[in-house]
């Protein structure tokens, strides 16, 4: 019963290099999900982002999660390649009382506003950094008690399709 209770289980070496393995796998999928090259705006290929997690010397850390990991290879990644997070795009629908004051706050955490529409209500289309998501959402619902809204368009902004040759 004691070995049951305070024992370790005993895991070889191949067991343990195949879920490295696993996790590195996992963490490259991650990271070619959330980005794209900042010049085409196109994801790139998980061999390619393995091939540069490999460059970097990365390796794993089987006690921390696949993605805190991701987030802290695309930092690094940032040095030796050309990578960003795919922005988001996002709709804001606000009160025509704080619209105008709520936007100049907003706008430090917005990368590229698409459209815009005030009649009742300031409406707003616009793309963001995934990292200023919760930001925007509490000074949303603190400055507007309730009344705004912010609707999640699309996860991730990025071009589709075959890329035209000159």
């Amino acid at each position: 019963l004691q070995i049951l209770s305070k024992g370790e289980l005993q895991v070889s070496d191949k067991e343990r290099h195949t879920q490295l393995e696993q996790m590195f796998r996992d963490i490259a999928t991650i990271v070619a999900d959330k980005c794209v090259n900042p010049e085409t705006k196109r994801p790139y290929t998980v061999i390619l982002i393995e091939r540069a997690m490999k460059d970097i010397h990365y390796s794993v850390k089987p006690n921390k999660s696949t993605k805190q990991q991701a987030l802290e290879v695309i930092r690094q990644l940032k040095e030796t390649m050309q990578i960003e997070r795919a922005h988001m795009r996002l709709r804001f629908i606000l009160p025509a009382k704080e619209g105008k004051k709520l936007k100049e706050k907003l706008k430090p955490l917005i990368k590229v506003i698409e459209s815009e529409d005030f009649q009742e209500q300031l409406e707003i289309v616009c793309l963001v950094d995934p990292g200023c998501f919760r930001e925007i959402d509490e000074l949303i619902r603190s400055e507007t008690k309730g009344k705004g809204s912010l609707e999640v368009l699309s996860l991730k902004d990025v071009e589709e399709g075959d890329e035209k040759l000159q």
